[in-house]
């Protein structure tokens, strides 16, 4: 199974296996990670609250607030974007700053 970094949002998934029966009637084994349950947007109480201007990128606001561009995911949970373009798309849109998880 893969080794993810310790600021990952896959780190601490726990892995299954999956038994497929190919067309020759083999068998064979697949691993893969348990699904990832994403929190309640706005369950966690706010750091602060960001609002977006022209040309901003989600990884640079991250970084910025967070002090690493990997954690773009935990903007995305908090504020209930499934794809990181969401967050960045509309000027002047107020995003919820996540604390900091250690």
């Amino acid at each position: 199974m893969p080794t993810f970094d310790p600021n990952s949002r896959y780190r601490g998934i726990d892995t299954a296996t999956v038994t497929v029966i190919e067309r020759d009637g083999t068998a064979r084994q697949i691993a893969h990670l348990r699904r990832r349950f994403v929190p309640q947007p706005g369950a966690a109480r706010a750091a602060s609250e960001h609002v977006v201007s022209e040309g901003e990128r989600l990884d640079q606001i991250t970084a910025r607030y967070l002090g690493d561009a990997t954690q773009f995911h935990l903007f995305c949970d908090d504020n209930g974007a499934l794809h990181p373009d969401e967050l960045t798309a509309e000027i002047g849109l107020v995003l919820r700053v996540p604390a900091p998880r250690f």
